[in-house]
This record gives C-alpha cells, structure tokens and sequence, in this order.
C-alpha cells in the first residue's frame, strides 16, 4: 500500500485539532514534524486531499505528496521504523 506525505501551514491555529484527529483516526501514520505526517493508505494524494479539504480555511496550505524510497533523513526510532516498514 502507498504511502503519502501530509503537510499543511494553518493560519487560524483552531483549526488543527479536526485536521490532526482525521489523519489518526483514518489512516496508519507517523508523525515527522509539528504539521507533516506520513500516511498509509490506498487512496490516491487527489482523494486524500479532498477529505481533508473541508477541515482547511482558504488561507491555509495542504499538499499531499506520494512517498516511496529512496528517502534520507534521520528522526525519532518509531518514525524511522515506521518509514522503514511502509515506504515501497
């Protein structure tokens, strides 16, 4: 299963609570920064971005990339474990 990156820049700070329960309460997930997660999901970035779509104000940013190796970084032991077991 594909795994994507979710990355997003709120203006109105009230916000990220709804954004952050939909990402760990729909998908596998590991957190990689304050506002990026790395997700597990069959679904295409166009139909992940569209759930998340509505929790957004027009002013805020939203990208949902596809991730796969190779990858570099270097990050907390579950994050890199999870990274490890989820990215093809």
């Amino acid at each position: 299963m594909p795994a994507l990156l979710i990355t997003y820049d709120l203006n109105n700070e009230i916000r990220r609570p709804p954004i952050v329960k939909k990402i760990k309460d729909t998908w596998s997930w590991a957190r990689l920064s304050e506002s990026s997660y790395a997700v597990q999901t069959h679904l295409s970035p166009s139909q992940v971005f569209e759930q998340l779509r509505p929790l957004l104000d027009n002013n805020d940013n939203l990208y949902v990339i596809t991730l796969k190796k190779p990858y570099s970084g270097w990050g907390p032991k579950d994050v890199n474990d999870w990274l490890e077991r989820n990215l093809d």
